[in-house]
């Protein structure tokens, strides 16, 4: 009887952790959904179909005991042709300067990596924006000469919402890693990053709506 008990303790923290991952995604998706459509103050739509990889973090945090520590947890997924959008990756973002908007509070934070060199860089155990990968503030509104001069010239763009306040923020300084503990627990084994973003993982279903977002503004053809 006692190890038919602690078997269901188990399982029920389990199933709470696995909750947390999948709310994680949801919420992810609900604030690229509220961002992509704003009207006139978003994230321009062609930067989205060109990206190669989305990663969206809720409510990056600002610690208030060590001055400019943010830290946050979010997800990250990338073009797979032929496939689809990747299983996301439960990524951890660390440290940087973000400008005034993170000091209002949580703070949602978008990004958009633009080419392959930039999506390499999320195969490491870690990354520091700016200095492994180039970086600078997305540009917001739907202006063509914006979206071309910003794809052209830096690996990561990104933006950050905050209390209703939209605007371009560069990721510099900060630090990029995945979530491995996290991933295991959310695939129900061992996976790399590496081996989620190109593909080689099934996703779960948690992963729907945010795939369903993407693929509103930023369809994968599939074979």
């Amino acid at each position: 009887m006692k190890g038919i008990v602690l078997f269901l303790c188990l399982g029920s923290v389990r199933a709470a952790d696995l909750r947390d991952d999948e709310r994680r995604i949801r919420e992810s998706a609900a604030v690229l959904s509220e961002i992509l459509h704003a009207p006139d103050r978003g994230i321009p739509r062609d930067l989205i179909r060109k990206a190669y990889c989305v990663g969206v973090v809720p409510n990056l945090k600002r610690a208030g005991f060590v001055v400019g520590a943010k830290y946050g947890k979010g997800v990250v997924t990338c073009r797979t042709p032929g496939m689809g959008w990747s299983a996301p990756s439960v990524i951890r973002i660390e440290g940087g300067s973000f400008g005034f908007q993170i000091g209002l509070g949580e703070t949602d934070l978008v990004f958009t990596v633009m080419n392959s060199r930039g999506m390499q860089r999320l195969t490491k155990d870690k990354f520091t924006v700016g200095g492994d990968a180039s970086a600078m503030a997305g540009p917001v509104g739907r202006s063509t000469q914006a979206t071309t001069d910003a794809s052209m010239n830096a690996e990561i763009l990104s933006w950050s919402r905050s209390r209703g306040l939209f605007a371009g923020v560069s990721l510099e300084g900060a630090t990029l890693r995945p979530d491995n503990a996290d991933n295991d627990r959310l695939y129900g084994r061992p996976v790399r990053q590496g081996d989620l973003i190109h593909g080689r993982v099934r996703p779960t279903p948690a992963a729907r709506p945010l795939f369903d977002e993407l693929n509103r503004w930023a369809p994968v053809k599939r074979v």
